[in-house]
C-alpha cells in the first residue's frame, strides 16, 4: 500500500508519462532556477530528481528573481524518441525543451511568442497532425475560463493558422487551465482543473473529434474527504494496463504537494479516487495499492556535505543561474560569494544569488556550519525562509567584530519583483568567524531560530516567525551570503555542511 500524499512537497501542476517501465514528471518552477524539475520513478510513488529541463531563461529579465512570472504550469510528452517539455511564460509566450536523453541537455526554443498563453500541452494525432491545447492567465489577458486549441507543426516549431475556442468555462468551470489532452478507444479526452488552486474540482471533456463539440463532466473533488482542491495533474497508464492520475493539494504555506489517485473508465467517462459519498464524483483516497511492487524506492535528496563536483539536484537559485554566485571546487565545503544588488536595496527577497530548496515534510529542522571569511563591513553568510513573510540568520562583519543577526522581512506586493521591507529584528555579538545555524518548522507554521558554537547546546535568537508561502509557490529554505551595506566584496561564507531533518512526526530537537 502507498499514502498520500506521496510526496509533501511543493511539485506543483504536475504532469507525468511513461516510457518503457519508467515514469517521468515535470512540475513549475516560477522564478526559481534552474528550473521545471523532471523527476522519476519506477512505481509513480517513490521518486528521484534526474534534471532540469530549463537551465535558465533567455531574458534579462530573469537575471533577478520575477516572482511570480518565469515556468509555469508545464507538460511533459514523449514522441517518436524525444521528450517534448512544454513551458509556458506567462509574459513572454510558449516554450519548448527537447531532448533525447532524459538525464542530457534540454534545448529550449520559443514555439509561439504571446502574452498570457498559459497551460501548453501538445498532441499528436493519428494522422500526423499535432495540436496544442491551451489556457489563459487572467492576471495578463483577463481571461481565466477559456481553452483553446490550435494546430503546430509536428516538430514543434512554429503554429498553423489561428486558435479555436473548445471550451469556455465562464459557467460551468471558472478558472478553468492545466488542459491535459488524449485519446483512449475511440475518444478524445482533456482532462482540466476549475474554480481555483486551493478549493477547485478536476473535470473532464470527452469529443469523438479532437475539434469537438466536447461534453464536460465532473470527475474528482473534495467531498467529505479533508483534501481540499484535489486537482490539476497528468494521467498515467502503468505497465499492467491500470489508470493512475497525479495531482496537487495546496495546503497553503508549503505550496502544493502531489497526490497519486487511482483511475479507471465507466460508459466511456474516466472516473478519479473512489466513491465515497453518494454523489457519484471521485473522491481522492488516502491510502491504496501500489501501482508496482519490488521498485527502488527513490527519495529526493535534502542535506547535503557538499563533497562533489557540482550542487545537488535539490538546488536552485531565485534567479539565472550565475557561475560567480558560488564556489564548490577547490575547497571545503560550498563558497557563496557576499554580492551586492547591482539594481536596488540587498535583501532576500530581491537576491538572484539566494539557493532554495523545496521543503519535504511539514515540519523538519535545518542545521549548517558556516565560516564567514568577511572582507567589507556588512558581509554575511545566512539561512533562511523566503516566503511573503519570511526570516533569515547570518552570521556579519561589522566595525567592531562579528555578529549574530536575525532580520525579518515582509513583502507588500506580491508579483513580479514585488516590494519588500527588511528590519534588523535581533542581533548579538559572536565570537569567531564559525557558528552552527539552526532553525525548525513546526507543525504550527512557525518558525524559530537558535546557534551554537559545538554543534550541540543552541541558544534561540528571536521569537517564533509565520512560515508564509511566497508568490505562485510554498515557501523555501534557503542560504545566501551578501554584503547587506551593498559594497563590493571578496567575501564569502564557507558552508560546511546542511543537515535537514523530518519533524513531522512530533519530535522537536529546539
Amino acid at each position: 500500500m502507498y499514502q498520500n500524499p506521496i510526496l509533501y512537497a511543493d511539485y506543483s501542476d504536475p504532469d507525468v508519462i511513461r516510457v518503457g517501465e519508467d515514469y517521468y514528471m515535470v512540475a513549475s518552477s516560477f522564478t526559481y532556477l534552474p528550473g521545471v524539475p523532471l523527476l522519476h520513478s519506477r512505481d509513480l510513488v517513490h521518486w528521484e530528481i534526474i534534471n532540469y529541463c530549463v537551465g535558465s531563461l533567455p531574458f534579462e529579465k530573469y537575471d533577478r528573481p520575477s516572482h511570480g512570472s518565469g515556468t509555469w504550469a508545464p507538460s511533459i510528452r514523449y514522441h517518436e524518441g524525444t521528450f517534448y517539455v512544454f513551458v509556458p511564460l506567462p509574459d513572454e509566450g510558449i516554450f519548448v525543451a527537447a531532448g533525447k536523453d532524459p538525464y542530457g541537455e534540454f534545448k529550449l526554443h520559443c514555439l509561439h511568442e504571446a502574452l498570457g498563453y498559459i497551460d501548453p500541452c501538445p498532441f499528436w494525432d493519428d494522422d500526423g497532425k499535432a495540436y496544442m491545447v491551451f489556457a489563459y492567465a487572467n492576471s495578463r489577458s483577463g481571461i481565466k475560463h477559456r481553452l483553446d486549441l490550435v494546430e503546430m507543426e509536428p516538430d514543434c516549431t512554429k503554429l498553423l493558422g489561428e486558435p479555436v475556442t473548445i471550451f469556455d468555462g465562464e459557467q460551468l468551470g471558472p478558472t478553468t487551465e492545466g488542459p491535459k489532452l488524449y485519446s483512449y478507444q475511440g475518444h478524445y479526452y482533456i482532462l482540466m482543473p476549475s474554480g481555483g488552486v486551493a478549493t477547485g474540482w478536476q473535470s473532464v471533456l470527452r469529443s469523438d473529434s479532437i475539434k469537438g463539440p466536447y461534453e464536460y463532466r465532473i470527475i474528482m473533488h473534495q467531498g467529505n474527504t479533508e483534501v481540499n482542491g484535489p486537482h490539476q495533474g497528468g494521467w498515467v497508464t502503468s505497465v499492467d494496463g491500470r489508470h493512475w492520475f497525479v495531482h496537487f493539494q495546496d495546503v497553503g504555506e508549503l505550496g502544493r504537494i502531489t497526490h497519486l489517485q487511482p483511475m479507471c473508465f465507466n460508459n466511456g467517462w474516466p472516473f478519479i479516487g473512489t466513491e465515497q459519498n453518494g454523489d457519484g464524483i471521485g473522491e481522492p483516497v488516502r491510502e491504496w495499492r501500489l501501482p508496482a511492487e519490488g521498485q527502488p524506492e527513490y527519495q529526493i535528496p535534502q542535506s547535503d556535505e557538499f563533497d562533489g563536483e557540482k550542487l545537488g539536484l535539490q538546488w536552485q537559485w531565485q534567479a539565472n543561474p550565475q557561475d560567480f554566485f558560488y564556489s564548490i571546487k577547490g575547497h571545503a565545503g560550498l563558497r557563496l560569494f557576499c554580492l551586492s544588488n547591482k539594481t536596488r536595496e540587498n535583501t532576500l527577497w530581491y537576491a538572484p544569488n539566494a539557493l532554495t530548496q523545496i521543503p519535504q515534510h511539514s515540519a523538519f529542522s535545518v542545521v549548517v556550519k558556516v565560516r564567514l571569511e568577511g572582507k567589507e563591513t556588512g558581509d554575511m553568510a545566512s539561512i533562511g525562509m523566503i516566503g511573503h513573510k519570511y526570516a533569515y540568520l547570518g552570521i556579519q562583519k561589522t566595525e567592531w567584530g562579528h555578529e549574530l543577526s536575525l532580520y525579518t522581512g515582509d513583502v507588500t506586493v506580491k508579483t513580479y519583483e514585488g516590494e519588500a521591507k527588511e528590519i534588523l529584528s535581533a542581533a548579538c555579538p559572536h565570537i569567531g568567524d564559525t557558528v552552527y545555524l539552526k532553525f525548525e518548522v513546526f507543525e504550527n507554521k512557525t518558525y524559530r531560530f537558535a546557534w551554537s558554537d559545538d554543534g550541540i547546546r543552541y541558544t534561540p535568537i528571536g521569537g517564533a516567525n509565520p512560515l508564509h508561502r511566497a508568490t505562485w509557490t510554498g515557501a523555501k529554505l534557503c542560504l545566501w551570503s551578501a554584503n547587506k551595506n551593498n559594497c563590493l566584496s571578496e567575501g564569502y561564507g564557507e558552508y560546511e555542511f546542511i543537515h535537514i531533518e523530518d519533524r513531522s512526526n512530533g519530535e522537536t530537537r529546539f
